[in-house]
């Protein structure tokens, strides 16, 4: 072997040595699957259908990975563990990412749900005195910072002509908000499905609105950054195992809704009313979807729940870039 072929692969091997190191290794040479998947995941979603029907876990396993589930109360909290890197993979609403975003979380949007308005409203109590949204002035309205239902509120205070100051919002998790509605700790609760299903059921919760005309509604799924493209194969895989869910579940209503009911606790009957106003389905990003997420951003910093701007369309996946 000449020196000057000994030279060459010399240099090539420090190059990939040194690539390895800097973390920084091509594609050609980069593993071509993770070897455990972290995915967040809430009880009432689509993730906990795939986690209970096992089918994403089976998929993975022929190809050497492991699934890991870790639980979470609510969108904000799930995409914080995004942030930290505690998970690769998340599905949360409308305003969660971006409110992710404007804390300088590296995540990517994969794909989208169907728009679902009548799957979150703000609730009453039957025989309050609150018939419109103009008449939450001055009224203590209860929501999970952060989270979809808390567009829909900003959104329906404006339409009605007030502001987000022209309420007293209280920020409590689902299950405490749920308690305070029972107690008559609060005014009023903007929720989404299965509790808003659940609290007009079993409490007789009246709507004064849904998000009907005035935001579309959106279950986001969501990756680090780097999972995505360290491991753009494994990403895709799972929106299309998401389709598949989806079909699946629209086409199996019954069966979804006992599934989750095992999920979540609550009756099959609750699900089965919140199904019926929840479209599954997983698509990929578009330009107009961006669009929407950004007038969200926009709106979010205009009232002051966002300390910085946010350009929503830094967070596309380079696959849609292409």
């Amino acid at each position: 072997m000449s020196f000057r072929n000994i030279k060459m692969k010399k240099l090539l091997l420090s190059a990939v040595t040194t690539a390895v190191l800097m973390g920084s290794l091509p594609a050609a040479f980069a593993e071509t699957a993770p070897k455990v998947v972290n995915i967040g995941y809430q009880k009432a979603n689509i993730f906990a259908l795939l986690k209970y029907r096992g089918t994403l876990d089976a998929d993975f396993k022929k190809q050497g990975i492991d699934v890991h589930w870790v639980e979470f109360t609510a969108g904000p909290q799930m995409l914080e563990g995004l942030n930290v890197g505690s998970i690769d993979l998340a599905a949360t609403g409308d305003a969660p990412p971006v409110i992710a975003q404007a804390a300088q979380a590296d995540l990517v949007y994969l794909a989208h749900s169907p728009a679902s308005p009548k799957t979150e409203a703000i609730v009453v109590p039957e025989n309050s005195t609150v018939k419109t949204v103009a008449d939450l002035k001055g009224k203590r309205v209860a929501l999970n910072k952060g989270s979809d239902v808390n567009y829909l509120l900003v959104a329906a205070l404006e339409k009605a002509g007030l502001t987000y100051k022209d309420i007293t919002p209280v920020y409590l998790t689902p299950s405490d908000a749920r308690a305070a509605f029972q107690r008559g700790a609060i005014d009023a609760w903007a929720i989404w499905d299965p509790f808003l299903s659940e609290v007009e059921s079993n409490a007789k919760a009246r709507e004064v609105t849904n998000a009907e005309g005035l935001v579309p509604h959106y279950t986001f799924f969501l990756a680090s950054r780097k999972f995505a493209e360290t491991y753009p194969q494994t990403a895709e895989k799972l929106v299309d195992e998401l389709k598949t869910t989806s079909d699946w579940a629209n086409a199996h209503s019954d069966e979804t809704a006992g599934i989750l009911s095992k999920s979540t606790g609550l009756d099959k009957a609750i699900w089965a009313k919140a199904l019926a106003r929840m479209p599954f389905g997983a698509e990929r990003m578009t330009p107009e979807v961006f669009k929407e997420q950004q007038v969200l951003a926009d709106k979010f910093k205009q009232v002051g729940l966002l300390p910085v701007a946010v350009n929503v369309s830094s967070a596309t996946w380079s696959l849609d870039k292409k």
